[in-house]
């Protein structure tokens, strides 16, 4: 080994090996100018003490070299200089990986962080307790003074008790499978919980816990039952907030219609509430703004209705011509009748004023399936229609065309749906329908709550802020 060589021992040094191994500090223990090696003692790597007592450097991995301090202080190199005879050691090659650094053991847990200040004891200094160096800078603490307390927390920091867990990956699963979720949460929830969080409050005034959606302020409990007929027509449904909705018959209905009649809720003014809100459901099943759109002209859903000269008729050619006035392309079947009733007539004189199209024979219907058919053929006051031979053209035609059908104010009947419906709309109080698999709709037609009471109905509004509700079996 070299003069110049032996003056390197002793000496403290900060090795930078580039992104890959990191940046190295510790005491020079021998430097082998022949093999281009240096070897340092009690190293640090990345500002935490390495477990093995000495590593070994080749020139090609070391990127940077730099003297902290010198055992020998009258020989005292600059950063970079002392090294004349193999400038290698200190301009390392790029192309250095980690095979070409030879450590005495197995080293392991790699830490890429070089920005924390490192200190290191130095031996044969009476008058220094260590060095604080941060790796991004040159600055040497030297002296005493300060020196005791900046060893103190540099021990606690990056002391030999940090070193023992290092190989020992942290359980992350088996550390949260400690954690009972669902037992502390219902410990919050209950009255063990709430002691606990709140000592002073006796458990008979803990407060009640609300979701989100809930309404805090206290009010009257809930009346589910605030509807009641005097004849029940035997079924009884409920909307989604689960209030209930008995059935009636179809007397006690007609009865209610024309007490609604009385008072001045005709039966146009009727049939326009009905085309508007039929109209608005058919939308929503349509696809609503998804498909309606003027982005989207060309994709135009097609609607079927099938109609009859009545006054299911009459409310089945209103929901066509609001169909049409939203750019739906309705093509409506209504067959030419010798006697049809006024409201017929005057709904159909309407709907000739739009786009939509009307045929009086099945065979100028789509043969493709379209979008949606709206079936009102059915008449509650006669039902010998369905005898007919248009009444079976027609609902043979729907039941071929598989599209779905949405069948307006069906009648009571024992029999078998004619044509297949997945939607039924109901109008006011739903009627005791016979047993499908169709989803039952309810629709508001505006009756006022003092008409209701005087065909011995206690109503209450279950529609809330909508026109058209769901139903669902009790």
């Amino acid at each position: 080994m070299s003069m110049m060589a032996a003056d390197w021992l002793g000496s403290v040094v900060t090795i930078n090996c580039g992104l890959t191994l990191g940046v190295y500090q510790g005491e020079v223990s021998s430097v082998d100018g022949a093999s281009q090696t240096i070897s340092l003692r009690q190293p640090y790597h990345n500002g935490v003490r390495c477990p093995v007592p000495e590593v070994t450097f080749s020139a090609m991995d070391i990127k940077e070299l730099k003297f902290l301090d010198i055992q020998n202080t009258a020989t005292k190199p600059r950063s970079g200089q002392g090294i004349t005879t193999k400038p290698s050691l200190v301009s390392a090659g790029r192309n250095g990986q980690s095979n070409r650094t030879t450590h005495s053991h197995a080293t392991t847990n790699m830490f890429h962080s070089s920005t924390a200040p490192i200190s290191i004891p130095l031996r044969g200094s009476s008058n220094s307790t260590g060095v604080m160096i941060p790796s991004q800078k040159r600055n040497c603490v030297r002296n005493g003074g300060a020196g005791g307390s900046v060893r103190s927390k540099d021990d606690e920091c990056f002391g030999d008790r940090t070193n023992k867990d290092l190989d020992t990956d942290f359980d992350f699963e088996g550390n949260l499978a400690l954690f009972d979720k669902a037992a502390i949460f219902s410990q919050i929830d209950g009255s063990s919980g709430h002691k606990a969080l709140h000592h002073s409050a006796p458990a008979e005034q803990k407060p009640q816990s609300y979701r989100h959606d809930e309404n805090i302020l206290e009010g009257k409990p809930v009346k589910y039952k605030q509807i009641t007929v005097p004849q029940h027509g035997g079924k009884y449904y409920c909307t989604d907030s689960g209030l209930v909705v008995p059935t009636i018959p179809y007397k006690l209905h007609k009865r209610l219609l024309e007490a609604a009649e009385r008072c001045g809720l005709s039966p146009e003014r009727r049939l326009e509430m009905i085309g508007v809100c039929s109209s608005q459901m058919a939308l929503s099943l349509l696809g609503g703004p998804n498909r309606l759109s003027p982005k989207n002209s060309h994709q135009r859903p097609t609607v079927v209705l099938l109609c009859g000269p009545h006054t299911q008729g009459a409310q089945g050619i209103s929901c066509g011509r609001h169909l049409a006035n939203h750019e739906v392309e309705v093509i409506l079947f209504l067959p030419s009748f010798f006697k049809m009733e006024d409201s017929v007539t005057s709904e159909a004189r309407l709907y000739s004023r739009t786009s939509g199209l009307q045929v009086a024979n099945v065979r100028e219907l789509p043969v493709s399936p379209v979008d949606l058919v709206i079936n009102c053929l059915n008449s509650h006051e006669n039902p010998l229609l369905r005898e007919q031979s248009w009444y079976q053209s027609a609902a043979d035609w729907a039941n071929r065309n598989r599209a779905p059908v949405l069948s307006i104010d069906p009648p009571i009947s024992e029999q078998p749906q004619t044509v297949e419906s997945k939607w039924i709309l109901s109008l006011g109080l739903p009627l005791p329908l016979a047993e499908n698999e169709s989803r039952l709709y309810l629709c508001d037609i505006g009756i006022p709550k003092l008409v209701y009471s005087e065909v011995g109905i206690s109503y209450y509004s279950p529609f809330g802020c909508k026109f058209v509700i769901p139903l669902h079996p009790v």
